[in-house]
């Protein structure tokens, strides 16, 4: 198996799901890399934003849109030191607006993935991948992007089946 690692954004707090808004101690996305890492064994990265967005979701989707907007690069908590050992890497995230959050791309601009796999998670209420798998390719010259998993975020903890089809067909398990 390649080595591999599970970089990943995930916003607990109050999230959307389906329609209504609810508290959560734990986000949709570390949810499903949890799953991941169990399945696979691999290592994993939370991506992290020195300035996290608000809690309250109608607060945060609003910050996120002006990042967006302004196509900012939030500063992180942290970055691994180096991702050269990894031939791998499972990029996970939420959809924000059509993409995925800046930090993610704050993360993916700090190194080099020529060679690598990436290969994409995304959890959604109903956007699915939006066009994040191009705006991966778009800041990952030289990498190779997979086809995507969109999970739907209200699903993430009864998202083991889909996963292991994903991971199986991509060769991890």
């Amino acid at each position: 198996m390649a080595n591999t690692l599970i970089a990943f954004f995930s916003r607990a707090d109050e999230n959307y799901f389906g329609g209504d808004l609810r508290y959560v101690e734990v986000g949709n996305t570390e949810i499903v890399c949890s799953i991941i890492k169990k399945l696979t064994g691999a290592d994993s990265f939370k991506i992290e934003m020195k300035r996290p967005y608000s809690p309250e979701y109608m607060i945060c989707i609003e910050e996120a849109k002006k990042d967006l907007r302004e196509k900012a690069r939030p500063k992180l908590i942290s970055l691994p030191e180096s991702i050269d050992s990894y031939d791998t890497i499972i990029l996970a995230y939420p959809n924000y607006w059509g993409t995925m959050p800046m930090a993610v791309f704050t993360f993916l601009e700090k190194f080099n993935f020529t060679g690598k796999n990436i290969l994409p998670l995304c959890t959604h209420e109903g956007s699915g991948m939006g066009g994040s798998e191009r705006d991966i390719q778009r800041t990952c010259p030289g990498a190779k992007v997979s086809k995507g998993l969109p999970i739907s975020g209200s699903s993430a903890a009864a998202s083991e089946t889909s996963v292991k089809g994903w991971l199986s067909a991509n060769g991890l398990i």
